[in-house]
């Protein structure tokens, strides 16, 4: 007997039907069968669903003689199943990678409830992927917390889900014992989900994303006009029906009655849904149904809900729409005159600018920025301490917006960006600091200084090399470009590859500083109990192997589409490692719930709970890097800061050749890399499994890296920048750089492994050596 039952009833969705079907079978938890049932769809469904049984044994093609609709296809898999659980998925969705496991997973955790709630992420046709808004509601809570398990009086909240049999597990004997079927007609998910919760003893939550909901731009019962959509008020029928059978359950009647009334508004204020010669029999309809159900003493919603549900009860058609289009009316009021607002103060703002530009320079002001306005982070934050350090004379303001204002430390005056303050600081600060351009808006003006500090040693193609990669170049104006350089006095680099980039992909008469990376100097002034004190705050377990995974971002994908599935590279390396998750930042929103994501946003899911954590949301990345044991990533340019740790690095080049031909590399990183290097993640696993991560080989290959990539970096390049940028010192009087032999060692994040470590290789298993410390790098 399988473990699950997943039910897949098909009509006419023969695009979409293959990826339902392989996002089932393709789940790393096999236990299951695959219950697809053809709806004698007119198209090619049931074709499909046989080709599927053929090649695949766990698949069970069911062909109904005649169109049921949903419910009752769904009913024909109910009676086939033989699962513990059952789950149901429409045809038109499909299963996030990892799902059943850690629903499984989850199940074993809570005792077998009755029923599983889980979450999912909206999937609309262009490919935009959105979490449920109300993912909060799915909160686990602490492992030893009694409320783990619950009946739906403890957590009366989880009504305010969308009420679907999808985003649900069902253990099959309580469905059996209970006679819960699916009814004929549109919206038959509504007297199936709430008598389920009602009568259910024991009903767990797991937060993850497990199914991906399809948003089709056309179908679909949201986007149909149709008389059918008045089934609705047979299906309440049906569940008032339902509580006046369970006197137990009469208490239910007054949240049953508000998430009635909500489902009528929303569908009366969907102008697509029902025909015109149909809505006066729908508020006739409303307003009987919300007399006859009302329970005595019923408050009412507040807010724009008010006046809906009083017109519905008074079935009063015309003055809802009339309301209706007033409120679109406004709407559109309101956004004309927010536009004519922001132009106003616009326009107000340039000629503030312009005035300031006639004031004189003042030559104590000195304002950074980072990352497009994203907090106080990389090299121009090192800058900006060292500068407070050595120049207390000059006043330091940061550009951010307030959402990371809490990244500044204690002293730093905040500019909003586009803010009457913010134009006047770049008006007249003396210095201007930035690891990107500053805004196009901004006029260089004599007596001012810039200092380009760049994020990181270019691996990828930059400037006027993206002129022939479009992919990567998306529209980018270079003549535009090369009038930002021009404002540039100071150009900061790395090393000896890093000046001859810049200066042939951004040509200008700036000044190159060949000092090193300011971000990276705390990595020779950390100590060890700063490393501990990080490490606890990320909640990294005592003695585990911390591997910091950051990788990059691809100039030929639309949108973020993970390159491991970080559960299965967990489970694999064992309870001894844990992986600090780490997107680029222009996914780090959107990184866990992408279409082939298996992650949950806390950051820890299935077997492997507690030893993924996602630390998208950790503002400085060097601190990720101190706090790391181990680099993997794959082209990200976090490599040439993390070899200045003499650290193992590990480099995931899957896609290699497609990454390079889209983009452009300055080298073949697979070719002289900083570490071993698998293309695929069978061969990352097994990197781990024989301890070629951390072995001699790496060693030397992150020896000669790291000679070639941080010659300057000893702990004292912000305060080379800050003396010749803000000083005026002359190169000869700043302090020499320390040879790389003679360098303090950077501080260990653990010392070894867990002895009874075990990292499980494909397919035996062996023991992970210890984590190498270093008394001297290499």
């Amino acid at each position: 007997m399988p473990r699950f039952s997943v039910i897949v009833p098909a009509y006419e969705v023969q695009p979409y039907l293959s990826d339902c079907l392989r996002s089932v079978l393709e789940q790393d938890f096999t236990d299951l069968e695959l219950i697809a049932v053809d709806d004698h769809s007119p198209d090619a469904c049931g074709a499909i669903i046989d080709e599927a049984a053929e090649r695949d044994p766990r698949v069970r093609a069911v062909h109904l003689v005649e169109n049921a609709g949903l419910g009752r296809a769904r009913n024909a898999g109910i009676r086939r199943a033989t699962g513990d659980y059952l789950l149901f998925l429409d045809g038109d969705d499909t299963l996030a990678p990892g799902s059943l496991r850690a629903i499984a997973d989850r199940l074993a955790r809570t005792g077998e409830p009755q029923v599983l709630v889980f979450d999912y992420a909206r999937v609309d046709w262009a490919g935009d992927v959105v979490r449920n808004v109300r993912a909060e509601l799915l909160r686990e809570g602490d492992p030893g917390c009694v409320r783990q398990v619950f009946r739906l009086e403890q957590r009366p909240e989880l009504l305010r889900l969308l009420m679907v049999a999808w985003n649900k597990a069902y253990r099959r004997d309580f469905v059996r014992a209970e006679g819960f079927a699916f009814p004929p007609g549109f919206y038959e998910d509504t007297p199936w989900t709430f008598p389920v919760l009602f009568s259910a003893e024991s009903i767990a939550v797991l937060d993850r994303v497990c199914v991906h909901y399809r948003q089709r731009r056309r179908g679909g019962i949201l986007r149909t006009t149709s008389r059918r959509h008045l089934d609705v008020f047979e299906q309440y029928d049906r569940v008032f029906r339902f509580l006046d059978a369970r006197p137990e359950l009469a208490h239910w009647r007054p949240a049953l009655f508000r998430r009635m009334v909500d489902h009528l508004g929303a569908i009366a204020a969907a102008p697509d849904r029902l025909p015109v010669r149909a809505r006066a029999e729908f508020f006739r309809r409303a307003g009987a149904h919300h007399r006859r159900y009302r329970p005595y003493g019923a408050a009412a919603p507040s807010g724009r809900a008010w006046w809906r549900c009083l017109l519905l009860r008074l079935g009063a058609r015309w003055a809802f729409e009339l309301l209706r289009g007033g409120d679109r009316v406004w709407r559109r009021v309101h956004g004309c005159a927010r536009a004519a607002y922001g132009q106003a103060r616009a326009a107000a703002l340039r000629a503030h600018y312009r005035v300031r530009l006639c004031l004189p320079v003042d030559p104590r002001l000195a304002v950074f920025a980072a990352y497009w306005h994203k907090g106080y982070a990389c090299h121009p934050a090192a800058i900006e301490a060292k500068v407070r350090e050595l120049v207390p004379g000059v006043r330091t303001a940061w550009i951010t917006t307030p959402e990371y204002a809490h990244s500044l430390p204690p002293g730093v005056r905040r500019l909003h960006p586009g803010s009457a303050a913010y134009w006047t600081a770049l008006a007249r600060a003396r210095f201007l600091v930035n690891n990107v351009n500053f805004t196009p808006g901004m006029r260089k003006r004599p007596g001012q200084i810039h200092l380009q500090t760049h994020h990181g040693t270019p691996l990828k193609h930059m400037g006027l090399d993206l002129r022939d990669r479009p992919a990567a170049a998306r529209g980018m104006d270079f003549g535009k470009l090369l009038e930002r350089v021009d404002r540039w006095d100071y150009s900061l680099s790395a090393n000896r590859h890093s000046t001859l980039v810049w200066e042939r992909v951004y040509p200008s008469g700036y000044t190159t500083l060949p000092y090193g990376s300011p971000r990276d100097d705390v990595f020779q002034h950390a100590t060890e109990d700063d490393v501990a004190r990080l490490r606890a705050r990320l909640g990294i377990p005592a003695g585990s192997v911390a591997v910091l995974y950051a990788p990059t971002h691809r100039d030929y994908q639309r949108r973020p589409v993970p390159r491991l599935d970080l559960e299965r590279v967990a489970r694999a390396l064992g309870p001894g490692f844990t992986l600090l998750v780490r997107p680029h930042y222009f996914h780090a929103p959107h990184y866990f719930h992408a279409p082939n994501s298996c992650h949950a946003l806390d950051g820890a899911t299935g077997s492997s709970r507690g030893r993924v954590l996602d630390v998208s949301g950790h503002g400085r990345v060097e601190e990720l890097c101190l706090a790391a044991d181990a680099l993997l990533t794959d082209y990200s340019s976090i490599m040439f800061d993390y070899a200045n740790l003499d650290r193992p690095i590990v480099i995931h080049a899957d896609d290699w050749d497609a990454y390079r031909a889209a983009r452009g590399t300055y080298f073949d990183i697979t070719a002289a890399p900083p570490g071993p290097v698998s293309r695929t993640e069978d061969e990352l696993i097994t990197l781990f499994a024989t301890g070629a991560w951390c072995g001699p080989r790496s060693a030397a290959l992150r020896a000669a890296f790291r000679a070639r990539f941080c010659p300057y970096d000893d702990g004292r390049a912000a305060e080379r920048v800050v003396r010749r940028v803000f000083l005026g010192e002359h190169p000869e009087l700043l302090p020499p750089v320390v040879p790389l032999s003679e360098r303090r060692p950077a501080p260990a994040a653990v010392r070894t492994a867990p002895a009874d470590h075990v990292v499980c290789p494909l397919p035996a298993a062996s023991p992970a050596p210890a984590l190498p410390h270093r008394s001297r790098p290499h």
